[in-house]
């Protein structure tokens, strides 16, 4: 997913905006929600264009509005492959302000929260804590640890752990 922000180092804002219309016009990309576009991937399997990418657009947001953002919740889990769940809503946390968009049936939303929530300095110490958060201390066990392990490159374990060492002990 992409906004007209990635591209405005390089070309006018009108520009970018008549380029934008016209793909949409030819089918060529797809306005998710206002100001956010992606390449429309059509399943042959469901003979039907699938759902946008909504870590995709939530960080395409984020760019726009220099937000930093942690996937929250389902979210967590689904991008860690620990659910298949398909919420309603998707949350992220984020430093900016609390904000909805709809794109589809379902709704991104974006909470303010606090820096201890979201300032993780790897995009893997957020998820962990945060799907841990979600499924609770008393849900996980060795599956849980290794469906994990499997998501994450054995070299950033020790980056991690320095990354997550102020957090809840249990999930410590």
């Amino acid at each position: 997913s992409f906004t007209a922000f990635d591209f405005s180092r390089e070309f006018k804002r009108a520009s970018i905006d008549r380029v934008l219309a016209n793909f949409v016009k030819e089918g060529k990309i797809r306005r998710v929600c206002r100001g956010v576009y992606d390449y429309p991937r059509y399943s042959k399997l469901l003979e039907q264009l699938l759902s946008p990418d909504f870590d995709q657009v939530a960080r395409a947001l984020a760019r726009k509005f220099n937000w930093r953002i942690q996937a929250s919740g389902i979210a967590a889990l689904n991008l860690l492959g620990l659910s298949t769940q398909v919420p309603g809503k998707i949350v992220y946390l984020s430093d900016g302000p609390d904000r909805t968009y709809n794109i589809g049936q379902s709704e991104l939303q974006f909470k303010k929260a606090a820096l201890k929530n979201i300032g993780f300095k790897y995009r893997e110490s957020g998820l962990i804590v945060h799907a841990l958060k979600a499924l609770g201390q008393q849900h996980i066990d060795d599956d849980v640890i290794k469906s994990i392990r499997k998501k994450i490159d054995v070299k950033k374990y020790n980056q991690i752990m320095l990354d997550t060492n102020t957090v809840t002990g249990w999930i410590y």
